[in-house]
């Protein structure tokens, strides 16, 4: 795609993606299943990357759903190496990249070492400046809802707050993506069309896009189309 058919002035602030297919894409290859999440790891660093040259702000990937422990054990390990891996690089380079680290979701059930390297990670880039890259990772939509009424209900409880004076933006901030824009795309790989538990409060008004590659193949110039088609599309949220 040529660079011209993207207004990069009118960007989607936030870019939320399910990386769908890597298994899919090995089984093709006649690979193991852990190759296929190596290359769709390597595939989101670039992508990153180059969503950070082109000035995006906020991109949210899917790495690991509170479903994806009923995966084999071999296939949960595999996948926490690589999220212990992927935070490794951002903390030694944190200096140098400008990319802010948030990860998102229940991290009580990971192992203790793999919690810490997250803590590590989520300090050493929070003054980075550039794009703010949320991992989800042991992420539920709907756990994160009950997450967040619970912190209101316990505030309540204790007399800080009345029933009433609950609203729709206090259960926003007191979600894990509190403070940031809702994204104003969603894509999703592997050719499935459905939401799968991901962002379910924050996606409301977001426009989605459904590809039907794998998440390893799916490259810069996808993603490019994906925002070109982003700005064909005229958003009203629900105004005429």
């Amino acid at each position: 795609m040529e660079a011209k058919e993207i207004d990069y002035k009118h960007l989607p602030q936030h870019i939320a993606i399910i990386m769908d297919g890597n298994r899919r894409w090995a089984r093709e290859k006649n690979l193991d299943t852990k190759l296929g999440h190596k290359n769709g790891a390597d595939n989101l660093d670039q992508l990153v990357h180059f969503a950070n040259d082109i000035g995006l702000k906020y991109m949210t990937v899917y790495a690991f759903s509170t479903e994806n422990w009923k995966r084999t054990k071999e296939e949960v390990g595999a996948l926490m190496i690589l999220l212990g891996n992927y935070l490794d690089y951002f903390s030694h380079k944190a200096g140098s990249e400008n990319i802010k680290i948030n990860v998102l979701g229940d991290i009580s059930r990971i192992d203790v070492k793999l919690q810490k390297k997250i803590k590590d990670t989520i300090e050493k880039t929070k003054d980075n400046t550039g794009l703010v890259l949320n991992v989800a990772f042991n992420y539920g939509g709907r756990d994160e809802i009950v997450h967040a009424v619970r912190k209101l209900a316990q505030d309540v409880k204790e007399h800080k707050l009345e029933t009433e004076q609950i609203t729709e933006e206090m259960i926003g901030s007191n979600l894990y993506t509190g403070g940031q824009p809702d994204p104003d795309l969603l894509i999703r790989t592997g050719g499935e069309l459905r939401l799968s538990n991901f962002l379910t409060w924050q996606s409301v008004y977001t426009e989605f896009y459904f590809s039907d590659k794998y998440w390893p193949d799916f490259k810069q110039d996808d993603l490019l189309e994906a925002i070109y088609e982003f700005q064909q599309r005229h958003r009203r949220f629900g105004a005429n």
